[in-house]
Formats: structure tokens, C-alpha cells, sequence
């Protein structure tokens, strides 16, 4: 087996899909995903690493590999059979990437039937996880990719526009999940008024599920089962001070105050220079400086969705 940090060591268990999502670019998506994908390999596990960004695609560049002979568009586009057949590999044992599209325009806008395609395609792979590259912003095909996932990681950065769109995103992806299921639960009419609305007109998950009851209270029950795993996981980069590195607490109660609903904060990711070297360099920087404050805070981040995932005597890092 390979090894891997500390706290991350391989066990028995079902595979995962991590979406990693973003308000706005620029604000370390692709890195947080590489280096993810990475400490999971590091420990044991098959990772396959798809960079969903179909708009932007920059994952493999991230990863230190070539442009790639063969990407989505040609699984999507071109009569690939399977994903199989699109995959590289990265240089890391237990982790492969499939690249997202470079050579059309219209790449971001899939028509349903490509999106149904890859989304039942990605439900069937074999990986023990799954991790997506989102493109930032709030397309029905990225809040789509971001529902789909065991885990949604939203990566924000401490500050003013960042944390804004970040509370953006999540918003449009509780309405998209609504959307999902309003014609099962008879709450169109809340849905479309909620999103024709302002600020301030957006209802909360107890307006919602409040609704539903007061027509059939076991459809009530089993809306608020559904959304409640509606539960986002903030990751805060480039954090230059504690007061950053509390961002991610102050925005998990301030969701839940507002909105009902619960959101996890997986930590802190230290501004670090070794990142952005790192990056220059093309190569992730789990592998270029494993030691460095960033590597330390990304293998942290690893082993606490390890632990969402199930019970483990070695799934945490002290």
C-alpha cells in the first residue's frame, strides 16, 4: 500500500463524490481539488480526479500533465464509449484525471442529454472517490454537479466580495435542490415566488417545509429528511490571519440563523507562499513541500472528510 500523511490510511468503505465549488474564480478551486486528490491516493485510495470546469478547465496543469490527448468533449462529443478511454494518468499511484473541455466554445452550455449522460457515467465509477472541479459561479450544470455530490466543498476566500458570493452560491444551489422536488412535495408556486424575488424575499428551510405540512404532514417529514442533507462544507484559503481563519465559523452561524439550515466549516488553508511556487512549478504541493502550513491544512482537511464518511481510530491528524 502506498503511504500516505498520517491519519489518512486506507479502510473498507464505499465510494464518495467531492464536488469542490466556487461564487467567483480565482479563488483556489482547481488547487484544493488537486491536492485533495492527492492526499486520498497518498493514503490508498482510488481517486479519480474530473475536472468539471467545462468553461476553464485548468486541473491538469495543476497536476504537472500535458494537455491531454483526449478530454470530456471527446467522451460527450466525439463517440468515446466510456470515461475509461479519456482518463490520464498523473503520476501519482491511485490517481487519474479525466480534463475538462479546451476546444469549443459552447463547452459550458451541455444540452441535457450530454449533462444526463455524464452524470449517470459518474455514478457508476468504481473509484473509492470521486472528485469534481467545479467551474465557479451558479450554472444549472455546475449547482447540477454540485447537488450530485456526497460532499459539496465550497472553497471562499476572507474577504468582503469573496464570502458574498459564496452566499450566493449556496443559495442558488438551495434552490436548484428545491427545484429538484418541488412537482413531488406540490411547492411550485413557493419555489418560483422565492426566486423572483429580491434579498430579503428568499424563504428559509422551516417557511418551506411549514408549507408542505399544513397540506400533508408526511410529505412534510420527508422534505425536511431530503433537505436537510442539503449541508454545504466551507474550506477558507488564504487565510493571513486568525480573524480569517474564523471566517468560515462566522459564516456557518450566520447561515444557519438566517436559513435554518446547517453548514460545516472543514478549516482553514493558511496563505502560504509555497502554494503559489508551487503552482508555478506545475506541480501540486502535497508533493513539492508536504511539510509546508498549506500541505498540513489540506491533509487536515482530508482526514475530516474521511471522518464524515464513517468511524476511524486513525482518521483524524492530531
Amino acid at each position: 500500500m502506498t503511504s500516505g500523511p498520517v491519519g489518512l490510511t486506507r479502510r473498507s468503505r464505499s465510494r464518495r463524490i467531492i464536488a469542490v465549488g466556487g461564487g467567483k474564480g480565482g479563488i483556489g478551486k482547481s488547487m484544493v481539488s488537486a491536492n485533495l486528490g492527492v492526499a486520498l491516493a497518498q493514503a490508498g485510495h482510488k481517486v479519480l480526479l474530473v475536472d468539471a470546469d467545462l468553461g476553464g478547465a485548468n486541473l491538469h496543469t495543476c497536476l504537472g500533465v500535458g494537455p491531454p490527448e483526449s478530454t470530456l468533449s471527446d467522451f460527450l462529443r466525439r463517440g468515446k464509449a466510456n470515461l475509461e478511454e479519456v482518463m490520464v494518468a498523473t503520476g501519482v499511484p491511485g490517481l487519474s484525471l479525466i480534463a475538462g473541455a479546451q476546444d469549443s466554445l459552447d463547452a459550458a452550455n451541455l444540452k441535457y442529454a450530454q449533462k444526463q449522460k455524464l452524470l449517470r457515467t459518474l455514478l457508476a465509477q468504481t473509484a473509492d472517490y470521486l472528485i469534481l472541479d467545479l467551474g465557479a459561479g451558479t450554472s444549472f450544470n455546475t449547482l447540477d454537479f454540485f447537488l450530485l455530490a456526497d460532499h459539496g466543498l465550497l472553497v471562499v476566500l476572507p474577504e468582503p466580495t469573496s464570502v458574498e458570493n459564496a452566499y450566493r452560491f449556496v443559495k442558488a444551489a438551495f434552490f436548484r435542490k428545491l427545484q429538484q422536488v418541488e412537482s413531488q412535495y406540490g411547492i411550485q408556486d413557493l419555489v418560483e415566488g422565492a426566486l423572483s424575488t429580491r434579498e430579503g424575499g428568499l424563504r428559509t428551510l422551516h417557511d418551506v417545509v411549514a408549507q408542505v405540512r399544513r397540506k400533508a404532514p408526511s410529505d412534510a417529514e420527508r422534505l425536511e429528511r431530503e433537505l436537510a442533507s442539503f449541508r454545504v462544507r466551507l474550506v477558507v484559503n488564504q487565510a493571513r490571519t486568525d480573524a480569517d481563519a474564523k471566517v468560515g465559523a462566522a459564516m456557518v452561524a450566520a447561515w444557519k440563523k438566517f436559513f435554518g439550515i446547517d453548514m460545516d466549516d472543514l478549516g482553514a488553508l493558511r496563505y502560504d507562499d509555497e502554494a503559489w511556487r508551487a503552482v508555478r512549478k506545475r506541480r501540486p504541493v502535497l508533493i513539492e513541500r508536504p511539510d509546508s502550513p498549506v500541505s498540513l491544512g489540506l491533509q487536515r482537511i482530508a482526514s475530516r472528510l474521511l471522518s464524515l464518511d464513517g468511524p476511524s481510530s486513525e482518521s483524524a491528524i492530531p
